[in-house]
């Protein structure tokens, strides 16, 4: 390495030493750490709570069991006497009574509403009732390891690659250029003898450096979570299985989600004033990536950044039928083309916003 190369890095990291801290610290950024820790946050509380749940069912079922075949026998339909018949009384009832409005001068009727509750020991199953007619099952469970790490999975693609990472890179990226100009100290970086180019790379692994401590972390701190309810034998047997490298894929997955989502708003702090308009342009066209056909699946980075997660989440069973229909299936792209689709985005990216660098000027009175 010359000397040229040699000086242009020893400044990069000059530069990411001086915003690292600006970075982690900046007042306006703090709320990025509510959204990367939130789920864990929510899996701490399912791992206290869901133990005293396995208890209570437990201790239901020793003085009511009802069979998991009996349960499971139970079809949309019958009677409730047919139902109490059969299971026996539940453990728990709740019976109400809801007035349908009617039209002019009609006091509408009253809809009889009862809820039976049994339990096998293993799942709560709530029967719900209209007009003594079975019309919907719910079936509860406190959770399985396969259950939870298919959770996790969920909450990982639909909420925290699809959001808190997307907004915490949001909320750092464009604060890298464009909070400065609003706090009126841009310039004393371009008043220094140092290439535009090389202000834009020190800043930009700043913001890296930041965002995937912050998610990495937040996001191997919740898969451990949802493992530490689990007996040791249980969960040594799942991580020597499959356990690590599923964490190791989505640490990677996440620091993949900070560089891609990272050069987008870096990009976007750059080119415009007001950054919220392109990221809410890119956040409709991520949120609709799953509806649309595979050509177009192709122009966003979460059809990336999902094919290389280890697990597939499932959609929302409670999701409206018409939605499902709508969704489209697409395979996964494989590993090697997610990463070269993702460092291709990132690398023209970044070659944009040092173009557009070269080209800044701050006139504080406008910006």
């Amino acid at each position: 390495m010359n000397t040229a190369h040699t000086r242009g890095l020893t400044t990069v990291l000059a530069v990411t030493r001086l915003t690292l801290r600006k970075t982690f610290f900046a007042r306006r950024s703090l709320w990025v750490y509510l959204l990367a820790f939130a789920p864990l946050f929510l899996f701490t509380a399912h791992t206290f709570l869901a133990p005293r749940d396995e208890t209570r069912l437990t201790k239901i079922a020793a003085e009511n069991r009802v069979s998991s075949k009996a349960l499971a026998s139970i079809r949309l339909g019958a009677r409730i006497e047919d139902v109490v018949n059969k299971l026996g009384e539940p453990y728990q009832r709740h019976d109400r009574q809801r007035r349908i409005e009617g039209g002019p001068g009609n006091d509408g009727k009253l809809i009889d509403r009862a809820t039976l509750r049994y339990t096998d020991g293993k799942l709560d199953v709530a029967f719900r009732f209209t007009d003594r007619v079975l019309d919907s099952v719910n079936r509860k469970s406190p959770g399985t390891l396969a259950d939870d790490t298919l959770i996790f999975a969920t909450v990982f693609q639909l909420y925290f690659l699809r959001l808190a990472v997307f907004f915490g890179c949001v909320g750092i990226f464009t604060n890298l250029f464009r909070g400065e100009m609003l706090d009126k100290s841009l310039h004393f970086f371009l008043l220094t003898p140092m290439r535009r180019e090389t202000l834009l790379l020190g800043k930009f692994l700043s913001g890296l450096i930041a965002t995937i401590v912050i998610f990495t972390l937040s996001a191997a701190l919740q898969y451990l979570v949802v493992l530490a309810r689990y007996d040791r034998a249980a969960v040594t047997e799942f991580m020597a299985a499959q356990g690590w490298s599923h964490l190791r894929d989505y640490a990677g997955v996440t620091a993949l989600a900070c560089v891609a989502y990272g050069s987008v708003f870096l990009g976007a702090g750059l080119f415009f004033k007001n950054p919220i308009i392109p990221a809410a342009v890119v956040l409709v066209w991520e949120a609709a990536n799953v509806f649309v056909p595979i050509t177009l699946k192709k122009l966003g980075i979460i059809y990336y950044l999902q094919s290389l997660c280890p697990v597939v989440a499932t959609p929302d069973i409670d999701m409206p039928a018409i939605l499902k229909l709508l969704i489209s299936d697409a395979p996964p792209v494989s590993a090697f083309g997610a990463l070269l689709s993702l460092g291709t985005i990132t690398v023209l990216l970044i070659l944009a916003a040092c173009f557009r660098a070269r080209q800044l000027e701050i006139n504080y009175g406008t910006d």
